[in-house]
């Protein structure tokens, strides 16, 4: 076993340590790619490790090595052969070794670790070469991941640096995975989640979201430990990694689940509909086209009961999912959602069944950058499903377009921000020029738009037509166009291949 040598590990050593590991696969992978690897090595070695601590303490009472094995004394089990000392071994087929160990530590583990690893193709041998398996295990074998040398929440702060270092590389995709950290802690903070809560994310990504309503209850010097926190995921890699760090984070009673929230959500109640849960955060995939419309028109979970969303935007299919997914006591949830869902035509029976259901409680607008690798500016719509008697057939807008910073083309909300903010939407009243109340009658005397600057500042009028989002529309030419420059490769690629054929 790994002998532990008690250094603790500083926050800086930890970055570097971790993106060293990604300098060892340029070239080899795409940049995009690094997660799906570098994630469960670091989570392979933290384990062995940390099996490694409690077995130490283990023995330092029991005096005998078979009792500091037994499994009361772990928090999960290493199989014989899956432990990091044993893969220091391998010199051939290290790939081959490497998959048996992850899915020895699955097996071993069903209830806590099911699939946690992926399916990263570590066999290949084209792609990641024995050489740079062995090279990728030394490196991290360079520091001991032990709980003395690296507390839960800072390695859990590690992780969250590099999922952030990987989206700042990959570009455009990386969305998916990584929402701005200081905007879901002011989301976070909106909904104020308490010990025994159930947290929902229905496209959780790596499971930010999950984990900053654990760090804020923690950080209130409250329990929790007793949050049960859900979340589920499209892409399996992705959700791998949110099972992991959620682990990492010393979050144990958590559940993500791998699967399309809209086709087949995976978290339903005894009689089969939509479980419910007292707080849902979310940042849904913006405005997809491909989605499958026909079966949500017979939406057997009851989803669609504003209506049916266009072809070439779902987002009020996850609008609508969120509603129906909020406790009908204690839900609330916040949305980050593109400008449009406030105003566009084609979904204006919809808002106006939303605004009707008196579920709306603040619709906060943002400025751009907020979206990753995306200048459009985003919202944030809060539902409530139980508001206080004065807030009850009203909806507050707050206009914090101008609360954001900008410094080496990264959007992000200080602290002062946050607070303004926070303080508008507690304090539910008119701010000249930043917030106003509205009543429902008032809402729908424009329309059902909840367009805020119809509100705010009494700058436009919707009724006077549909608005244009700027930031919106400048964001789907680029996606067409990347998607045009790949559509001509691809036929250039296959003229190739006929040529040469």
């Amino acid at each position: 076993m790994t002998a532990t040598s008690p250094k603790r590990i500083t926050q800086l050593e930890l970055e570097s340590y971790l993106w060293g590991a990604a300098v060892l696969l340029r070239g080899l992978i795409d940049a995009g790619d690094y997660k799906q690897y570098i994630f469960p090595l670091v989570f392979l070695k933290r384990l062995s490790d940390v099996y490694d601590e409690e077995h130490a303490a283990a023995l330092e009472v029991y005096g005998d090595e078979e009792l500091a094995d037994l499994p009361e004394n772990h928090r999960f089990a290493i199989p014989d052969g899956a432990h990091w000392s044993d893969l220091r071994k391998a010199t051939s087929n290290v790939g081959t070794t490497l998959k048996a160990a992850m899915r020895a530590i699955e097996s071993a583990n069903p209830d806590t670790l099911p699939g946690v690893f992926g399916d990263g193709e570590w066999t290949n041998k084209d792609l990641l070469p024995d050489a740079t398996l062995s090279d990728l295990i030394e490196h991290f074998s360079t520091k001991t991941l032990s709980v003395a040398n690296l507390p839960e929440d800072e390695l859990g702060q590690g992780y969250e640096y590099l999922i952030k270092k990987f989206a700042d590389d990959s570009g455009h995709t990386a969305q998916e995975f990584y929402t701005n950290r200081t905007l879901v802690h002011l989301m976070t903070l909106m909904l104020e989640p308490q010990p025994g809560e159930s947290v929902y994310d229905p496209t959780c990504g790596t499971g930010g979201m999950l984990i900053s309503t654990a760090a804020e209850v923690k950080r209130q010097g409250k329990e929790w430990r007793n949050l049960r926190l859900y979340g589920q995921e499209l892409n399996y890699g992705t959700s791998a990694i949110a099972r992991m760090n959620l682990f990492l984070h010393g979050v144990t009673d958590s559940r993500i689940a791998h699967g399309d929230t809209l086709s087949k959500p995976a978290f339903l109640n005894a009689q089969g509909g939509p479980q419910t849960f007292d707080v849902v955060l979310a940042n849904p995939p913006y405005s997809i086209k491909a989605w499958n419309r026909e079966v949500f028109a017979k939406d057997p979970y009851g989803r669609n009961m504003w209506g049916l969303p266009p072809q070439g935007r779902a987002d009020y299919a996850f609008f609508q999912h969120i509603a129906k997914s909020l406790d009908p006591v204690t839900g609330r949830s916040a949305i980050l959602f593109p400008h449009g869902v406030l105003f566009r035509r084609d979904e204006a029976a919809m808002r106006e069944r939303l605004v009707k259901s008196d579920l709306v409680e603040c619709v906060l607008g943002l400025g751009e950058g907020l979206f990753y690798n995306s200048p459009m500016p985003a919202v944030v719509v809060i539902l409530r499903t139980q508001k206080p008697v004065e807030r009850q057939g009203k909806v507050l807008f707050i206009n914090a377009l101008n609360e954001v910073s900008r410094e080496q083309g990264q959007a992000f909300l200080r602290e002062t921000h946050q607070q303004k903010i926070l303080d508008a939407y507690r304090g539910f009243t008119d701010l000249k020029q930043f917030a106003t109340v509205a009543t429902l009658d008032e809402v729908a005397a424009k329309g059902f738009s909840l367009a805020i600057p119809t509100y705010v500042g009494g700058v436009m009028d919707s009724s006077e037509g549909e608005q244009i989002d700027i930031g919106e529309a400048l964001a789907s030419w680029r996606t067409a166009a990347q998607n045009s420059d790949v559509a001509v490769v691809d036929v250039l690629s296959l003229m190739r291949r006929e040529a040469s054929a």
